[in-house]
Protein backbone atom coordinates (compact mmCIF):
# COMPACT_ATOMS: atom_id res chain seq x y z
CA UNK A 1 0.00 0.00 0.00
CA UNK A 2 1.29 3.49 -0.82
CA UNK A 3 1.35 5.49 2.43
CA UNK A 4 2.07 9.03 3.55
CA UNK A 5 3.40 8.86 7.10
CA UNK A 6 2.79 11.82 9.42
CA UNK A 7 4.41 11.85 12.87
CA UNK A 8 7.00 13.70 14.90
CA UNK A 9 8.21 12.44 18.34
CA UNK A 10 9.72 9.20 19.66
CA UNK A 11 6.23 7.71 20.02
CA UNK A 12 5.83 7.71 16.23
CA UNK A 13 9.12 6.02 15.29
CA UNK A 14 8.13 2.37 15.98
CA UNK A 15 5.06 2.91 13.81
CA UNK A 16 7.17 4.08 10.88
CA UNK A 17 9.50 1.11 11.34
CA UNK A 18 6.56 -1.31 11.43
CA UNK A 19 5.08 0.08 8.20
CA UNK A 20 8.42 -0.26 6.42
CA UNK A 21 8.95 -3.78 7.80
CA UNK A 22 5.48 -4.79 6.59
CA UNK A 23 6.50 -3.90 3.04
CA UNK A 24 4.40 -0.78 2.55
CA UNK A 25 5.63 1.92 0.19
CA UNK A 26 6.26 5.17 2.06
CA UNK A 27 5.57 7.96 -0.44
CA UNK A 28 6.80 10.67 1.95
CA UNK A 29 7.23 11.36 5.65
CA UNK A 30 5.75 14.52 7.15
CA UNK A 31 6.95 15.79 10.54
CA UNK A 32 7.49 18.99 12.49
CA UNK A 33 10.40 21.20 11.38
CA UNK A 34 13.79 21.01 13.13
CA UNK A 35 13.89 23.30 16.15
CA UNK A 36 16.67 24.71 18.37
CA UNK A 37 17.74 22.27 21.07
CA UNK A 38 20.63 21.54 23.39
CA UNK A 39 23.15 23.93 24.87
CA UNK A 40 24.13 25.30 21.48
CA UNK A 41 20.50 25.87 20.49
CA UNK A 42 21.22 24.44 17.04
CA UNK A 43 18.35 23.19 14.94
CA UNK A 44 17.76 19.52 15.73
CA UNK A 45 15.67 17.21 13.52
CA UNK A 46 12.74 15.49 15.20
CA UNK A 47 12.93 11.79 16.05
CA UNK A 48 10.82 10.85 13.03
CA UNK A 49 12.89 13.09 10.73
CA UNK A 50 16.11 11.42 11.87
CA UNK A 51 14.69 7.91 11.48
CA UNK A 52 13.15 8.61 8.08
CA UNK A 53 16.43 10.06 6.80
CA UNK A 54 18.27 6.96 8.03
CA UNK A 55 15.78 4.82 6.09
CA UNK A 56 16.34 6.89 2.95
CA UNK A 57 12.78 8.25 2.87
CA UNK A 58 11.69 11.64 1.59
CA UNK A 59 11.05 14.00 4.51
CA UNK A 60 8.82 17.06 4.42
CA UNK A 61 8.35 19.44 7.35
CA UNK A 62 6.04 22.32 6.41
CA UNK A 63 5.15 24.85 9.09
CA UNK A 64 1.52 24.64 8.00
CA UNK A 65 -0.68 22.60 5.65
CA UNK A 66 -3.17 25.39 5.04
CA UNK A 67 -1.78 26.74 1.75
CA UNK A 68 -3.10 25.56 -1.60
CA UNK A 69 0.48 24.84 -2.68
CA UNK A 70 1.16 22.50 0.25
CA UNK A 71 -2.17 20.76 -0.25
CA UNK A 72 -1.47 20.27 -3.95
CA UNK A 73 1.96 18.79 -3.22
CA UNK A 74 0.38 16.43 -0.71
CA UNK A 75 -2.30 15.31 -3.19
CA UNK A 76 0.30 14.75 -5.91
CA UNK A 77 1.78 11.93 -3.84
CA UNK A 78 -1.24 9.82 -4.88
CA UNK A 79 -1.30 7.89 -1.62
CA UNK A 80 -3.70 5.10 -0.80
CA UNK A 81 -3.81 6.23 2.83
CA UNK A 82 -2.10 8.56 5.28
CA UNK A 83 -1.07 7.19 8.68
CA UNK A 84 -0.97 9.89 11.35
CA UNK A 85 0.48 9.49 14.84
CA UNK A 86 1.40 12.42 17.10
CA UNK A 87 2.07 14.66 14.12
CA UNK A 88 1.38 18.00 15.79
CA UNK A 89 -0.46 19.94 13.07
CA UNK A 90 -4.17 20.19 12.37
CA UNK A 91 -5.04 18.58 9.03
CA UNK A 92 -7.30 20.70 6.81
CA UNK A 93 -10.17 18.97 5.04
CA UNK A 94 -8.27 19.02 1.73
CA UNK A 95 -5.49 16.97 3.35
CA UNK A 96 -7.95 14.55 4.97
CA UNK A 97 -9.63 13.98 1.60
CA UNK A 98 -6.48 13.59 -0.53
CA UNK A 99 -5.52 9.92 0.05
CA UNK A 100 -7.82 7.41 -1.66
CA UNK A 101 -8.68 5.74 1.69
CA UNK A 102 -8.41 8.89 3.80
CA UNK A 103 -6.26 9.39 6.90
CA UNK A 104 -5.92 6.91 9.77
CA UNK A 105 -4.86 8.15 13.19
CA UNK A 106 -3.21 6.12 15.96
CA UNK A 107 -4.48 7.57 19.22
CA UNK A 108 -3.14 6.53 22.63
CA UNK A 109 -6.39 6.19 24.55
CA UNK A 110 -9.67 4.30 24.52
CA UNK A 111 -11.76 6.83 22.62
CA UNK A 112 -13.93 8.74 23.34
CA UNK A 113 -12.04 9.01 26.64
CA UNK A 114 -9.06 11.34 26.49
CA UNK A 115 -9.40 13.00 23.13
CA UNK A 116 -6.68 15.58 22.63
CA UNK A 117 -3.02 16.27 23.22
CA UNK A 118 -1.94 14.41 26.38
CA UNK A 119 -3.94 11.19 26.72
CA UNK A 120 -1.20 9.14 28.39
CA UNK A 121 -0.44 11.74 31.06
CA UNK A 122 -4.13 12.31 31.77
CA UNK A 123 -5.01 8.63 32.07
CA UNK A 124 -2.40 8.09 34.79
CA UNK A 125 -3.14 11.36 36.57
CA UNK A 126 -6.86 10.50 36.66
CA UNK A 127 -6.17 7.07 38.14
CA UNK A 128 -7.60 5.12 35.20
CA UNK A 129 -7.26 1.35 35.57
CA UNK A 130 -6.97 0.80 31.80
CA UNK A 131 -6.07 2.62 28.63
CA UNK A 132 -5.16 1.49 25.12
CA UNK A 133 -4.77 2.37 21.47
CA UNK A 134 -7.37 3.17 18.84
CA UNK A 135 -7.04 3.23 15.06
CA UNK A 136 -9.40 5.99 14.01
CA UNK A 137 -10.59 7.34 10.67
CA UNK A 138 -9.82 11.03 10.83
CA UNK A 139 -12.37 13.76 10.31
CA UNK A 140 -12.38 17.49 10.95
CA UNK A 141 -13.24 17.27 14.69
CA UNK A 142 -10.67 16.71 17.44
CA UNK A 143 -10.29 12.91 17.64
CA UNK A 144 -13.98 12.46 16.85
CA UNK A 145 -13.77 10.00 13.96
CA UNK A 146 -15.05 6.42 13.92
CA UNK A 147 -12.79 3.71 15.34
CA UNK A 148 -11.62 0.79 13.20
CA UNK A 149 -9.67 -1.18 15.81
CA UNK A 150 -8.86 -0.83 19.50
CA UNK A 151 -6.66 -2.66 21.97
CA UNK A 152 -6.70 -2.36 25.75
CA UNK A 153 -3.92 -2.56 28.36
CA UNK A 154 -3.92 -2.26 32.15
CA UNK A 155 -2.20 0.67 33.88
CA UNK A 156 0.06 -0.67 36.61
CA UNK A 157 0.28 0.78 40.13
CA UNK A 158 3.85 1.96 39.50
CA UNK A 159 3.31 2.92 35.84
CA UNK A 160 4.80 6.21 34.62
CA UNK A 161 3.94 8.08 31.47
CA UNK A 162 7.36 7.01 30.16
CA UNK A 163 6.79 3.27 30.54
CA UNK A 164 3.19 3.44 29.34
CA UNK A 165 4.24 5.60 26.38
CA UNK A 166 6.66 2.93 25.18
CA UNK A 167 4.14 0.11 25.54
CA UNK A 168 1.38 2.00 23.73
CA UNK A 169 3.76 2.98 20.93
CA UNK A 170 4.54 -0.68 20.27
CA UNK A 171 0.87 -1.60 20.46
CA UNK A 172 0.01 1.15 17.98
CA UNK A 173 2.64 -0.08 15.56
CA UNK A 174 1.23 -3.61 15.59
CA UNK A 175 -2.37 -2.44 15.42
CA UNK A 176 -1.93 -0.16 12.39
CA UNK A 177 -0.27 -2.95 10.43
CA UNK A 178 -3.24 -5.19 11.25
CA UNK A 179 -5.69 -2.41 10.32
CA UNK A 180 -4.08 -1.90 6.92
CA UNK A 181 -4.13 -5.65 6.23
CA UNK A 182 -7.85 -5.83 7.08
CA UNK A 183 -8.90 -2.41 5.82
CA UNK A 184 -11.45 -3.77 3.34
CA UNK A 185 -13.17 -5.85 6.03
CA UNK A 186 -13.18 -3.41 8.95
CA UNK A 187 -16.38 -1.56 9.82
CA UNK A 188 -15.93 1.95 11.26
CA UNK A 189 -17.51 2.19 14.72
CA UNK A 190 -18.81 5.72 15.48
CA UNK A 191 -17.75 7.06 18.86
CA UNK A 192 -20.54 7.44 21.42
CA UNK A 193 -21.31 10.85 22.86
CA UNK A 194 -21.30 9.44 26.38
CA UNK A 195 -17.93 9.22 28.09
CA UNK A 196 -16.15 11.98 26.15
CA UNK A 197 -13.22 13.53 28.05
CA UNK A 198 -10.46 15.84 26.84
CA UNK A 199 -6.75 15.44 27.51
CA UNK A 200 -5.59 19.04 27.53
CA UNK A 201 -1.90 19.89 27.20
CA UNK A 202 0.12 19.70 30.40
CA UNK A 203 0.57 23.14 31.91
CA UNK A 204 3.82 23.91 33.76
CA UNK A 205 1.76 25.02 36.75
CA UNK A 206 0.57 21.41 37.18
CA UNK A 207 4.10 20.19 37.89
CA UNK A 208 4.62 21.71 41.37
CA UNK A 209 3.62 19.27 44.11
CA UNK A 210 1.15 20.54 46.69
CA UNK A 211 1.83 18.27 49.66
CA UNK A 212 -1.54 19.16 51.21
CA UNK A 213 -3.27 17.01 48.59
CA UNK A 214 -4.06 13.33 49.23
CA UNK A 215 -1.25 10.83 48.72
CA UNK A 216 -3.15 9.04 45.93
CA UNK A 217 -3.38 12.26 43.89
CA UNK A 218 0.28 13.21 44.43
CA UNK A 219 1.43 9.71 43.48
CA UNK A 220 -0.55 9.92 40.24
CA UNK A 221 0.79 13.41 39.56
CA UNK A 222 4.39 12.28 39.95
CA UNK A 223 3.98 9.16 37.82
CA UNK A 224 1.82 10.92 35.24
CA UNK A 225 4.36 13.70 34.69
CA UNK A 226 7.40 11.38 34.54
CA UNK A 227 9.70 11.73 32.73
CA UNK A 228 8.40 14.95 31.17
CA UNK A 229 7.85 17.63 32.30
CA UNK A 230 8.49 16.10 35.73
CA UNK A 231 6.68 16.96 38.95
CA UNK A 232 8.87 18.93 41.32
CA UNK A 233 9.34 20.08 44.89
CA UNK A 234 12.00 22.00 46.79
CA UNK A 235 14.43 20.28 49.13
CA UNK A 236 16.59 22.64 51.12
CA UNK A 237 15.71 25.46 48.74
CA UNK A 238 16.75 23.52 45.60
CA UNK A 239 14.21 22.39 43.01
CA UNK A 240 14.19 18.62 42.56
CA UNK A 241 12.23 16.65 39.97
CA UNK A 242 10.24 13.71 41.28
CA UNK A 243 10.15 10.95 38.69
CA UNK A 244 8.93 7.91 40.61
CA UNK A 245 6.81 7.22 43.68
CA UNK A 246 4.53 4.74 45.39
CA UNK A 247 1.97 4.89 48.16
CA UNK A 248 3.32 4.31 51.66
CA UNK A 249 2.22 4.07 55.29
CA UNK A 250 2.56 7.01 57.64
CA UNK A 251 1.21 10.38 58.58
CA UNK A 252 2.51 13.79 59.53
CA UNK A 253 2.43 17.41 58.49
CA UNK A 254 2.07 17.78 54.70
CA UNK A 255 5.54 17.68 53.13
CA UNK A 256 7.25 16.28 56.24
CA UNK A 257 9.92 13.64 55.57
CA UNK A 258 8.98 10.72 57.81
CA UNK A 259 12.21 8.69 57.69
CA UNK A 260 15.69 8.66 56.14
CA UNK A 261 14.45 6.93 52.97
CA UNK A 262 12.29 9.76 51.56
CA UNK A 263 8.89 8.69 52.81
CA UNK A 264 6.85 11.91 52.78
CA UNK A 265 3.57 12.81 54.49
CA UNK A 266 0.76 14.21 52.36
CA UNK A 267 -2.58 15.84 53.23
CA UNK A 268 -3.84 12.33 53.82
CA UNK A 269 -1.53 9.34 53.74
CA UNK A 270 2.07 9.27 52.56
CA UNK A 271 4.20 8.38 49.55
CA UNK A 272 7.72 7.07 49.09
CA UNK A 273 9.82 8.91 46.52
CA UNK A 274 11.64 6.30 44.44
CA UNK A 275 13.32 8.30 41.65
CA UNK A 276 14.57 11.90 41.70
CA UNK A 277 16.66 14.34 39.69
CA UNK A 278 18.57 17.42 40.84
CA UNK A 279 19.22 20.30 38.45
CA UNK A 280 22.15 19.51 36.18
CA UNK A 281 22.26 15.88 37.28
CA UNK A 282 20.91 12.64 35.87
CA UNK A 283 17.86 10.87 37.25
CA UNK A 284 18.67 8.55 40.17
CA UNK A 285 16.87 5.97 42.29
CA UNK A 286 16.22 7.21 45.82
CA UNK A 287 19.00 5.13 47.41
CA UNK A 288 21.65 6.56 45.07
CA UNK A 289 20.20 10.06 45.41
CA UNK A 290 20.40 9.92 49.22
CA UNK A 291 24.02 8.73 49.20
CA UNK A 292 24.97 11.95 47.44
CA UNK A 293 22.51 14.21 49.24
CA UNK A 294 21.04 12.87 52.49
CA UNK A 295 17.60 14.19 53.41
CA UNK A 296 17.02 13.83 57.14
CA UNK A 297 13.85 12.76 58.85
CA UNK A 298 11.84 15.82 59.80
CA UNK A 299 12.85 17.87 56.75
CA UNK A 300 9.97 19.83 55.28
CA UNK A 301 9.54 19.78 51.48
Amino acid sequence: MRIIFMGTPDFSVPVLDALVAAGHEIAAVYCQPPRPAGRGKKDRPTSVHARAAALGLEVRHPISLKSAEEQAQFAELNADVAVVVAYGLILPQAILDAPARGCLNIHASLLPRWRGAAPIHRAIMAGDAQTGVCIMQMEAGLDTGPVLLRQTTDIGDSETTGTLHDRLSGMGAELIVEALERLEQLTPDPQPEAGVTYASKIDKAEAKVDWARPATEIDRQIRGLAPFPGAWTEIGGDRVKLLGSCLAEGQGAPGEVLDDALRVACGTGAIALTRLQRAGKGAQDSETFLRGWPVAKGTNL
